[in-house]
């Protein structure tokens, strides 16, 4: 284990983070392995980032299953008011606790990055020309799970990382390349901050310093209100530009610009018929391990291996070459903020749980407009169960009033797929209903790896993406 120069308190202090952690850690929302039984937890890096009066260390620990994680310790006599609940427990005189939500301390972190500088095996980075004003208070946000965020004042927003993965990160590669690009709807980067190449895992970045947008909600928050709106009749306007499609086809539109931006300033390649057929192998290889786990595929898999052919076949045949680059990763409603003046875009680190390596890999700009195609199809239908009162998997065929509103919820989503598609051709994006065969396939693997997803933790919510399988697939019925 790593420590800073005042061996002997770091020492215990870690000793004790050794034997408190497995217990705490196994309850918070953002660790990934729940089913462990008190998991052992070794700290591998204790950095004393914030010494004088109450410290702050910045903590990393790695699993018995070689998972590293990152945690913002603060050091105090007493915990201050209303942070109880993130004691982790005692240590010495002192009481070692989640920090994130302590003012003080975070305000003292995000004077550290602004200086820039290193403190021990961690640095601080500062973008070239960040504006980073010192003083404004720091407030924990509730809403995500995979990662902490920590607003400053309305100005600034910093993304701790939890699960932390060795090597380049792809979210400061993104935003560092859509800065470049100029005027594109995203969050800029203020700064970050990461571990030195000498430390335990060599570089790894902890934390990312951006600009916070203001906001009336998150894309899902705002499209959920609309189709609930939509499926009771209460909603403004079906028009093709009306109710909430025009805010889709807005969003198609930053979505094209954001892709655009990345195609510019990152590598992008076309694929030869080598690389066409290790696509389609990744795909049915994703079929394959899916199917295993939730058998409920198995009917339609014969299907789903030809969608991925008549992809190989069509991205081979050269009349429109196959472009990958780098894309969002995990584009979907609630990585989208509805500003001001338009969408913003944000979160670019990409899909949880895939490796560093596969988030930077090059793909598809389809595969993120299939993702969101599939929120659409989501929003639609988790308004649909709050009208009703129960999740999909609940409601009954026979409920005739059911049906008819469950008809309304499918029609609003088409309508507004349909919109983001024409936003997206209408900022210069190649159309995607030019591409039916390519979409048809990457909407097809999102399908599946919702349906991995919500089999193993909403098996009640199942019956959504099943449904997107079966007609993906071809099928009205799964085979007997």
């Amino acid at each position: 284990m790593t420590v800073s120069p005042d061996v002997t308190e770091t020492d215990r202090m870690a000793a004790d983070l050794h034997r408190l952690l497995p217990d705490w850690l196994a309850r918070q929302r953002w660790f990934g392995g729940k089913d462990w039984a008190a998991p052992d937890v070794e700290p591998v890096l204790v950095e004393t980032v914030c010494a004088d009066g109450p410290q702050l260390l910045l903590v990393v620990v790695r699993t018995e299953h070689d998972e590293w994680y990152q945690l913002l310790v603060g050091v105090r006599a007493a915990v201050p008011d209303g942070l109880g609940d993130a004691v982790i427990g005692p240590s010495g005189g002192a009481v070692l606790y989640e920090a994130t939500g302590d003012p003080e301390l975070m305000g003292r972190l995000l004077a550290r990055i602004a200086a820039g500088g290193a403190s021990g095996l961690v640095e601080f980075h500062r973008t070239p020309g960040a504006d980073i004003p010192a003083g404004l208070r720091a407030a924990v946000l509730t809403a995500e799970q995979s990662n902490t965020s920590i607003a400053f004042g309305g100005r600034m927003m910093l993304k701790v990382l939890r699960r932390v993965v060795p090597g380049p990160n792809a979210e400061v590669e993104m935003l560092a390349a859509l800065r470049r690009a100029g005027d594109v709807p995203s969050a800029a980067p203020l700064g970050w901050v990461r571990t030195r190449p000498s430390a335990p895992g060599g570089e790894i970045t902890l934390g990312i310093l951006q600009e916070f947008v203001p906001n009336r909600g998150d894309g899902w928050a705002v499209a959920v209100e609309e189709a609930r709106a939509c499926v009771v009749g209460e909603c403004e306007s079906v028009a093709p530009l009306g109710g909430f499609a025009e805010e889709a086809h807005g969003l198609g539109r930053a979505t094209a610009r954001v892709h655009a931006a990345l195609a510019e300033q990152l590598p992008t390649r076309e694929l030869d018929t080598a690389r066409v057929d290790e696509l389609v192998e990744l795909l049915t290889g994703r079929l394959e391990a899916a199917v295993e786990q939730v058998p409920s595929l198995l009917p339609f898999a014969r299907q789903l291996r030809a969608v991925h052919q008549d992809l190989g076949e069509v991205a081979k045949r050269g009349n429109t070459p196959l472009v990958v680059q780098r894309i969002h990763g995990d584009l979907h409603l609630g990585q989208t903020l509805r500003a001001e003046d338009g969408w913003v875009v944000i979160d670019f680190e990409g899909e949880p749980g895939q490796p560093e390596a596969e988030r930077r890999r090059l793909q598809p700009a389809l595969r993120d407009i299939a993702s969101m195609l599939r929120s659409f199809d989501y929003a639609a239908h988790h308004a649909l169960a709050a009208v009703l009162g129960v999740p999909p998997g609940e409601q009954s065929p026979q409920n005739v009033h059911g049906t008819r509103l469950a008809r309304r919820a499918s029609a609003w989503a088409v309508h507004n797929r349909r919109a983001f598609c024409a936003g997206y051709t209408a900022a210069g994006g190649a159309d995607p209903r030019s591409q039916p065969v390519l979409l048809r396939a990457f909407e097809a693997d999102k399908a599946v790896y919702e349906a991995v997803y919500e089999a193993h933790n909403r098996p009640e919510w199942l019956s959504i993406p099943m449904a997107a399988v079966r007609r993906l697939a071809g099928r009205l019925r799964p085979a007997g």
